[in-house]
């Protein structure tokens, strides 16, 4: 089965159609509108990343819109008061500014082909919910400069009312086996998400435990200094919260410490999980190397085999920043 066989145009139209999509428990609509547009795949919901926001817009008191963008607004009326930015001030003296945010959650889906672990389509989908913020012109604070007019370092905050209703934003739509070919190693090395990939591959049973059931892939571009865009990756657990909980003793030794690395393993729902979150997922402890080599070196043989060659491989060269 192909992954993502959309053209720039089908994309833009269906990042067109997601964002016309009112937000919804349990995103159907939105789910529905991404499986025709990829000839039928299933989407599944993966996982939610909140908590961040970004500048949004002005309102008068009265509700009504002065713009959607506060900074072209901000960078505009500056350099029509010709940089001074108490003019600017006076300007607006008398009208009831505020600016807003957009407070954002990102939403992660993910459609899986095939059988190796990059063979799946991601489609990352922001929620964005548009609230007061601040005042523009506090009365007792007034901006010194466009940065502290645009995002104070100390602004006076608001209750954060809804100046507007949810809605989506479309983010990125992304076949990861396209996307891990990209990713930037010096010569004669792998980059650490493409040996991820190729470790989870060597450890679990193809067909039986989907690197997307358990994990997705946290994307980043920015430009180099020639400017030439750059990809970055880094595996983020689906089941983090689910094993935040658990209890390690790094000074178990022996069947203890066998117990301890299945009971982890039923918990996140595959075997080697112990493995994974030692190297990326930072929920096991690092001191945990330590003892499960010296039970190695011990002859206790609690370990596969695959996983005793992750742990060697990965003591004697540990993963790159």
């Amino acid at each position: 089965m192909n992954g993502c066989p959309l053209d720039e145009h089908a994309l833009q139209q269906l990042a067109t159609e997601l964002e016309a999509t009112p937000p919804r428990p349990h995103h159907s609509g939105l789910l529905d509108k991404a499986g025709r547009a990829l000839s039928g795949q299933s989407f599944r919901f993966a996982l939610t990343r909140g908590g961040w926001y970004r500048p949004g817009g002005i309102v008068r008191g009265n509700g009504e819109r002065v713009t959607d963008n506060l900074e072209a607004w901000a960078e505009a009326e500056l350099a029509d008061c010709e940089g001074d930015m108490e003019s600017l001030i006076e300007r607006h003296r008398d009208d009831a500014l505020f600016a807003t945010r957009h407070s954002g959650r990102t939403h992660y889906f993910v459609a899986p082909y095939g059988l190796t672990p990059a063979d799946f389509v991601q489609l990352e989908i922001e929620e964005l919910h548009e609230v007061l913020d601040r005042k523009l012109f506090p009365d007792d604070d007034q901006p010194a400069d466009l940065q502290e007019l645009v995002d104070p370092l100390h602004p006076a905050k608001l209750e954060a009312h809804p100046v507007a209703p949810p809605h989506y934003r479309f983010r990125r739509l992304t076949d990861m086996r396209h996307a891990v070919v990209r990713l930037p190693a010096p010569v004669g090395q792998i980059h650490p998400m493409a040996r991820f990939l190729a470790e989870w591959a060597a450890s679990q049973n193809p067909g039986k435990d989907l690197f997307c059931d358990h994990w997705i892939i946290g994307l980043r571009e920015h430009q180099d200094r020639y400017r030439n865009p750059v990809l970055s990756a880094s595996p983020v657990s689906l089941d983090a919260r689910a094993l935040k909980p658990f209890h390690w003793n790094v000074q178990l030794q022996g069947p203890e410490a066998s117990n301890q690395l299945q009971a982890f393993d039923r918990a996140a729902g595959y075997v080697g999980a112990w493995y994974f979150h030692l190297v990326a997922g930072g929920l096991s402890p690092r001191d945990l190397a330590a003892t499960l080599v010296g039970d190695l070196d011990a002859g206790y043989q609690y370990l596969r085999e695959q996983e005793i060659k992750l742990l060697t491989d990965w003591v004697r060269t540990p993963y790159s920043a």
